[in-house]
This record gives C-alpha cells, structure tokens and sequence, in this order.
C-alpha cells in the first residue's frame, strides 16, 4: 500500500496540523520537519506571520509522499 497524496494517513496528518502545527509531520515520523513546523509558527505568531507556517504545515501534511 502506498501512502501518497490524498491517503487517509495524509489526511489524518493534514487534520493534526490543523490543530497544532508541526503535530501532522510528527504523525508521519517526520521529527526534524515537525520541530521546525512548530518552532517557526510559535515564534511567527508573535510578529502575527503563524498563519503562514500554519497553513505551510497543513499542506506540506496533506501533500507528503514518502521516499519509495
């Protein structure tokens, strides 16, 4: 089975960033992408830029497909 894009995992992932940026690359084993998610939206939500790092993490989630 191959995970790609539209993939209930992509989906599941893309929902979690949703919710907290960084969680749906964590989701997919993705630990260094899912620190910098998260760390870049938190500081970025100071200078009110998050959203972007936000909607950069749900798509970059819901658009992952792994090394074959």
């Amino acid at each position: 089975m191959s995970a790609g894009q539209g993939s209930t995992g992509n989906v599941i992932a893309a929902v979690c960033s949703f919710f907290i940026p960084g969680l749906g690359q964590l989701v997919q084993g993705r630990l260094l992408k899912a620190i910098v998610m998260f760390v870049l939206a938190a500081v970025l939500w100071w200078f009110l830029l998050g959203w972007i790092v936000h909607l950069w993490s749900i798509l970059d989630a819901a658009l992952y497909k792994p090394a074959s």
